[in-house]
């Protein structure tokens, strides 16, 4: 049987989602219920808007290799690793066109198939959003555990990765925290890159459209202040920040 996947959208001239210009698939599902999340109409595996097979993602991207060449190809979601048959196959065609693969990931789903996928995959992309195992899961209802292991088996196997990290006001702005953090993130060789992004109100409508009580309606996006305090204690582990 074919491999299919299920495919919320593409974007086809990204430049947040990796390096250069890319092509960017959000997948369909999600285990995790960020309380910040701007793609929730990704978190149900019933909601498909497009069901493509690898060649037929594929045939997407070809039409805009020449756009895309100093770029490659980033795979997103949702959680790109609930279709681990879907991307594998995927990146497969884009390395023997020579594209660059990018993984946007939680990190909350490491296994045989995971590391068959990252054997494929150029850079990871990963959010590892809070350091305190009980703040994380009020962010976003899972263990923070899986993604601790997850960036450790990156480093077993020397994957390049860039970290994100969502600053909240009232949830991962505590200095404590953020010291944890980046004394966590700093050890490990593979991280090549850090970016602090502020909380921001521009999921708020897709909460409304689709039923859901959106908890941070009342959050203020975090001060420039606040984001400057949050570069300062990672810069001072080290860290590659990139404003």
């Amino acid at each position: 049987m074919e491999t299919k996947g299920h495919v919320h959208s593409f974007e086809s001239f990204g430049t947040k989602d990796g390096p250069g210009i890319r092509f960017v698939l959000f997948m369909q599902g999600c285990p995790l219920r960020c309380l910040y999340c701007h793609n929730t109409d990704t978190w149900s595996t019933s909601s498909r808007n497009k069901t493509l097979s690898p060649q037929e993602a594929f045939n997407e991207v070809a039409k805009v290799k020449g756009f895309i060449r100093s770029g490659g190809v980033t795979v997103s979601g949702g959680e790109p690793l609930l279709q681990p048959e879907f991307v594998l196959e995927l990146f497969k065609l884009c390395k023997e066109a020579n594209i660059h693969t990018a993984l946007d990931t939680s990190g909350f789903i490491l296994n045989d198939k995971t590391k068959l996928v990252l054997e494929q995959t150029d850079l990871v992309l990963l959010d590892i959003k809070h350091i305190d195992p009980v703040k994380y899961k009020t962010l976003t209802s899972v263990s923070l555990d899986n993604t601790l292991r997850f960036i450790a088996y990156l480093e077993t196997i020397n994957k390049p990765a860039w970290i994100r990290y969502v600053v909240v006001p009232g949830y991962s702005d505590d200095e404590a925290d953020l010291h944890q953090w980046a004394k966590f993130v700093s050890q490990f060789k593979v991280v090549k890159r850090v970016d602090i992004l502020p909380f921001h109100q521009m999921g708020t409508n897709k909460w409304e459209e689709l039923g859901k009580k959106y908890q941070l309606k009342d959050t203020p996006t975090p001060t420039p202040e606040s984001i400057k305090m949050v570069e300062n204690i990672f810069l001072s582990y080290g860290l590659p920040i990139v404003k």
